[in-house]
């Protein structure tokens, strides 16, 4: 089998209809897959769309690929592989319709064989379309990778070699490996398949054979039990991977008639309420982090480089484990999650036959929802970094008996696929009634699911707890492993009592709770983890996590809405470009991870004004000692720190002692002077010093830097170059107050594939060669063209030039 990426030699544009002619404003442009073709669209703060889509409009777009097809594929199988297109993708071959995929994120195949004309050039066209039909920016098109697959007509099935380790101990692990073998010929044909395993460090370990006879067109499953010694096992703390090669040799001969490697991990899990979640026998609670799709400045496209990047970084946060809200996860991200030792609660989607806006995926979820079911497990099922299948989020019609219908054969259908995971569902209790709702969303004056859970307050908790939730989800709970609970950790230990089986999982939680829930669910055993809203920024839910001033000339209150220019929701404990906002070291601090405290900072500037927030919202705080307010200015400093109290100096002098807890869980607070120099904070526990650290102000001269985080990257479209650009003064210290505008240049084979900061409310498009700093930071992606040295130079008015290299080979 040959499966290749066909990443190059697409264009783009918007769709036309029968009788329009293209100019200069529709013409197609050339571009690299994976794509979002909505990323470059100007804004619009009328976009249908709205604060949902970041304020981008919607749109049909037009892909197509001049594909050469020689002569001697006409007796093989010719398949296209697309991982991904939003949405309602329809493939056509020469004008005529090959294909129609539905959903915008799960993968499908396009069988070629009866479109192609052999001998000759064949245009493959790709329609997609988004319209009001998501919550978040979707972005649009070929959104993940596409493969050209050409095999013979006895071949191993795409994506059917099936893993499975659930019998294993310190001595051996038995690896049960199935593989399913087409025959499109008009003959019975006997063949041989062949596994090989390969452990971490690539000896072959293991090996087995079998013969399988196929019948023309059908398909046979061929299968063995594999024996590995002294198995090394994955693991969130040691993710040891093994390699599977399979090859397909028809008997009697040694050439081979198709082959492919997979990658896995030996891994056991087990599940119950006195011990939770156990992997290789050691229970973990989970420290999670919700992720959206879209990768900051690059739009939603699933870039291998930039999937690896969100996960590396999200581990060195904190982070255990990812929820993929709301939609599968791309194969790229579930890659890095193998490799990283990343846990994956993989959803299925936001809706199921109730929607939720106008145009979304449940006007034929009733129809396709099997296959959607089909595509998530087969994507996920080798990956030992899957954990727990969500088949929903906050479903509308979860709490009647129709619902407790569809939790039933939605559950019963992943379990068919794959028995060996957990399935779960993300339940909002209040959301599943809101038709029972009336009172509290009329005095809460909401019209969306978010203003409600925003306005509700104290009300929320115990909503979520009575008796109406209790029996009205009861049924659709009853068919989970593991129940998750969007907001409603008031069900915990109530559940404990009520359902002594149930395993519970806070699936969604908001981000300036965790100081309470964190000892709440890692001193119950069978809460096996919080996923917190979020972990890494997104586009769209515009402003959702914003912090304003309500004395601001012009504010009103626009609820859970952020206005134009909002784009970012503002909730991620990592920004958009993975900088850690003061959040993440809380959190860090929270989980045990941190020893040393942390200093967060109110910008004096707005000292005493009014705040407005959302549950998603954390402080407006910066870690900088460095203002552009004069000496003496009031200014509120928090100290986070897992200790009695805290003592703040200022130039070595005591600003005072403060306890820890007074104004939120973990947290220290002092009114204090902003006077340039050094703060100190020293944390102490029963009057011992726990730890101390320190902020120090800027120099007065500063210099503009970009740092490469890799030096070499591979020449390929599945590689990116991350630039860090600062102003930074000689011992690194960053001036969050002095954002300028900086231009970046690529020279050498790349393109500058996106440039952008942490700043949430922006018109400033990531297309763009030029971008106004965010606290003195900012974020330059290239993506390589072919091999060689890759420059990038930075300049800004008033500063010095700085460059990096980056090399593609």
């Amino acid at each position: 089998m040959i499966r290749e990426p066909l990443l190059h030699g697409w264009t783009v544009g918007p769709k036309l209809g029968a009788f329009e002619q293209r100019d200069a404003a529709t013409a197609f442009v050339p571009v690299t897959l994976p794509h979002d073709a909505l990323r470059d669209l100007p804004r619009d703060p009328g976009s249908p769309q709205g604060v949902t889509s970041g304020y981008y409009p919607g749109g049909v777009f037009e892909y197509v690929h001049e594909l050469v097809v020689p002569e001697e594929w006409r007796e093989k199988t010719v398949l296209l592989e697309f991982e991904g297109v939003y949405r309602d993708a329809v493939v056509f071959v020469d004008g005529d319709r090959a294909a129609h995929e539905a959903s915008g994120y799960a993968a499908f195949t396009v069988r070629l064989d009866a479109y192609l004309r052999f001998g000759r050039t064949n245009r493959i066209t790709v329609e997609a379309r988004v319209h009001k039909d998501s919550r978040w920016y979707t972005g649009a098109g070929i959104h993940r990778p596409v493969h050209l697959v050409v095999a013979d007509p006895v071949h191993l099935a795409l994506d059917a070699t099936r893993i499975v380790t659930s019998d294993v101990d310190d001595e051996r692990a038995i690896v049960a490996v199935s593989s399913v073998v087409e025959n499109e010929t008009r003959h019975t044909r006997t063949v041989r398949v062949r596994w090989e395993v390969t452990a971490p460090d690539g000896a072959v370990v293991a090996t087995g054979d079998s013969p399988v006879s196929v019948l023309p067109g059908e398909r046979a499953t061929a299968r063995q039990r594999l024996t590995v010694r002294d198995p090394r096992r994955w693991g969130i703390d040691d993710p040891q991977l093994y390699g599977l090669r399979t090859t397909l040799v028809e008997e009697g001969r040694e050439t081979p008639l198709d082959a492919e490697t997979r990658v896995f991990g030996i891994r056991t899990l087990r599940l119950d309420p006195v011990h939770g979640l156990r992997i290789n026998d050691e229970s973990v609670t989970l420290r999670g982090a919700c992720v959206h799709h879209d990768n900051g400045p690059l739009g939603a496209v699933a870039i291998p480089a930039a999937e690896d990047r969100r996960i590396r970084l999200l581990k060195q946060a904190g982070f255990t484990a990812i929820r993929s809200s709301h939609n599968p996860v791309s194969r790229a991200m579930l890659d890095a999650c193998d490799r990283h030792g990343m846990v994956v609660m993989d959803e299925l989607g936001d809706v199921w036959t109730r929607a939720k806006t106008g145009f979304d995926h449940s006007v034929g979820f009733a129809d396709h929802w099997r296959r959607d079911v089909e595509a998530m497990v087969t994507k996920d099922a080798n990956h030992p970094s899957v954990v727990l299948y969500s088949i929903g989020n906050e479903i509308l019609e979860l709490a009647g008996a129709h619902g407790a219908i569809w939790s039933r054969r939605l559950a019963e259908a992943v379990r068919e696929l794959d028995g060996t995971r957990f399935v779960t569902n993300g339940i909002n209790g209040i959301i599943a009634n809101l038709d029972r709702m009336g009172e509290a969303m009329a005095e809460a004056q909401a019209s969306d699911p978010n203003s409600l859970m925003a306005t509700m307050g104290e009300q929320m908790a115990l909503l979520n707890a009575s008796d109406l939730v209790t029996e009205s989800i009861e049924e659709s709970a009853a068919v989970l492993d593991v129940v998750g609970f969007n907001y409603a950790d008031s069900r915990y230990a109530l559940d404990a009592d009520l359902f002594p089986n149930r395993v519970i999982v806070g699936s969604e939680t908001f981000p300036e709770r965790i100081g309470a829930l964190w000892p709440l669910v890692s001193s119950q055993p069978h809460v096996i983890g919080d996923f917190t809203w979020t972990g890494w920024d997104y586009l769209g839910e515009a402003g959702i996590g914003r912090v304003d001033y309500a004395d601001e000339p012009g504010y009103t209150d626009t609820g859970t809405a952020g206005p134009y220019p909002y784009l970012a929701a503002e909730s991620g404990d990592l920004d958009i470009t993975g900088h850690r906002r003061t959040v993440s070291f809380f959190r860090e601090i929270v989980y045990g991870l941190r020893r040393e405290p942390f200093i967060a900072v109110h910008p004096p500037r707005h000292h005493g004004r009014p705040t407005a927030v959302t549950p998603w919202s954390w402080d407006d705080t910066v870690a900088s000692w460095t203002w552009g307010v004069a000496a003496g200015a009031p200014v509120s400093v928090d100290v986070y720190a897992d200790a009695d109290e805290v003592e703040l100096f200022r130039d070595g002098a005591s600003v005072g002692v403060a306890p820890v807890g007074a104004v939120r869980e973990y947290t220290a607070r002092f009114e204090t002077e902003y006077v340039p120099g050094e703060l100190v904070a020293v944390a102490r526990r029963g009057g011992v010093d726990v730890g101390r650290t320190s902020l120090r102000t800027a120099a007065p001269e500063v210099a503009l830097t970009a740092r490469a985080e890799v030096d070499t990257i591979a020449a390929d479209p599945d590689a990116l170059g991350f630039v860090r650009i600062a102003l930074e003064d000689a011992a690194g210290i960053v001036p969050c107050d002095r954002d300028v505008r900086v231009t970046v240049e690529v020279d050498g084979p790349a393109v500058l594939a996106g440039l952008g900061t942490g700043r949430a409310a922006t018109e400033e498009p990531f297309s763009a060669a030029s971008v106004t700093l965010f606290h003195g930071r900012a974020l330059a992606i290239v993506r390589p063209t072919g091999p060689g040295e890759i420059r990038i130079r930075v300049s800004a008015e008033g500063y010095r030039d700085t460059a990096v290299g980056v090399r593609a080979e």
